[in-house]
């Protein structure tokens, strides 16, 4: 990272820890969540069905809130039409957050956040406006990531990417959204965002899913929005769930995604997997109809699938429904990108407690499979793509770190127009990413 990035990254930990130290004598009252707030909910008399995707319903503005306090960054929030993952039409909310000088045509950061959760107060927009919750505390958190962008004169796109309902780890959906939400951005005269000809992805691990899938949707579901795209970056990346499940399977941190994921894609794609559950599965089922991923994170060390389902079931594949749909969440089945990538991965899960070189897995960060990111790389580099792929010797929460900075580098350069670097003959072969037998 270039020391002019580095003092903006300080400038903007500094601000934060600042707003952190004021936050509780000047906390105001929380705004309505997202199920009371009719901003959220559209009442129009035209049907959703007959409104393109991406088309603005609504739109506010107001201040861009850290820790439930307002800050001098203007937000716009628009509600914009958009598609579920059965290609339902949708409505959901997307952030436009301005610096507060920008010279020449707009540069746009889209920024996919980590929250997954499957409870909507936990969505970035409502963070934004001054919510407060602890899934929400993630947005906040993604505050230090945002700043440098802003202070970088870049205006920074931050969409709800799992959807009205929080659609947890229903990929091609966050794909979808991201897209529809930056179709609004640009669209809307109140972002001033229409002459802006640069747009650069970047997301780590829920905000991985969003990137990846809007990067390999985009040439053919959005293809004016591709036309300015400059490249995605993204680290620990979910590529091939059904290989995730197994992996986090009794795992000591992580085997709590595994609920989450039952009940992300049951909504997603409007299934009922209760019945395969058994009573105890059930229970945790009914336990985390709204939780978020810090719910989860520790709280159900060595947690198996034959926990969860009835003895019937010994996997998941023996259920037909679940092999349906986990299927069409295997990225790269969408489509490939026509720009740049730089992906990180971690690839040493014992750090967080999960077990190394299951077969047929290998190794991973804990919750996420590095074969199966890199078989997704060379996937992409025998098409032609430009990628830069990193594996680093740590865990899922550790490899942030070193990827952000990466990360920061990569698209910085971006923007700047100099040539993407790729390593495509050195990454090394994975897991084959082919589709369960239905």
């Amino acid at each position: 990272m270039s020391k002019v990035m580095l003092r903006r990254a300080a400038a903007a930990l500094t601000i934060l820890a600042a707003v952190m130290a004021f936050a509780a004598p000047l906390a105001q009252a929380a705004p309505p969540t997202p199920e009371e707030d009719p901003f959220y909910h559209y009442a129009g008399a035209t049907p959703l069905a007959s409104i393109a995707p991406g088309t603005v319903l609504k739109t506010r503005t107001l201040s861009y809130h850290v820790l439930g306090l307002p800050t001098p960054v203007p937000a716009i929030q628009l509600l914009y039409r958009s598609t579920s993952q059965l290609g339902e039409p949708t409505v959901n909310v997307t952030s436009v957050l301005k610096p507060l000088l920008t010279i020449g045509a707009p540069q746009v950061v889209s920024y996919q956040s980590f929250y997954d959760s499957l409870n909507p107060v936990d969505e970035p927009s409502y963070a934004i406006s001054g919510g407060l919750g602890l899934g929400g505390a993630i947005p906040q958190v993604e505050s230090a990531l945002i700043g440098p962008s802003l202070l970088a004169d870049r205006t920074v796109v931050i969409t709800d990417t799992e959807g009205e309902n929080a659609d947890f780890a229903a990929g091609p959906e966050y794909g979808i959204n991201t897209l529809d939400g930056l179709k609004a951005a640009l669209a809307s005269a109140a972002t001033g965002l229409s002459s802006t000809k640069k747009i650069a992805m970047i997301g780590y691990s829920g905000g991985a899913i969003a990137t990846e899938w809007a990067a390999e949707l985009a040439p053919t579901y959005a293809p004016t929005v591709n036309s300015k795209l400059v490249g995605a970056t993204m680290g620990g990346v979910l590529v091939d769930p059904a290989h995730n499940f197994h992996y986090v399977d009794g795992s000591l941190n992580w085997a709590g995604v595994m609920p989450m994921a039952i009940i992300g894609v049951s909504r997603a794609f409007h299934i009922d997997l209760t019945p395969y559950l058994s009573e105890y599965g059930k229970s945790i089922y009914a336990r985390l109809e709204k939780a978020s991923i810090t719910s989860v994170l520790l709280q159900y060390p060595g947690l198996t699938w034959t926990q969860l389902a009835k003895p019937e079931y010994p996997t998941p594949e023996s259920i037909p429904a679940y092999v349906h749909v986990v299927n069409q969440l295997i990225m790269g089945t969408g489509g490939t990108p026509t720009i740049p990538l730089q992906i990180s991965q971690g690839a040493l899960g014992e750090l967080e407690g999960t077990a190394g070189n299951k077969p047929g897995i290998g190794e991973g960060d804990g919750v996420m499979i590095a074969g199966d990111v890199r078989s997704l790389a060379r996937q992409y580099c025998a098409k032609g793509d430009k990628v830069q792929y990193t594996q680093y010797p740590l865990g899922h929460i550790g490899t942030a770190v070193p990827w952000i900075a990466e990360a920061m580098t990569w698209m910085n350069a971006r923007f700047l127009g100099l040539p993407a670097p790729q390593n495509c003959a050195s990454i090394e072969p994975g897991n084959p990413l082919t589709p369960i037998a239905e």
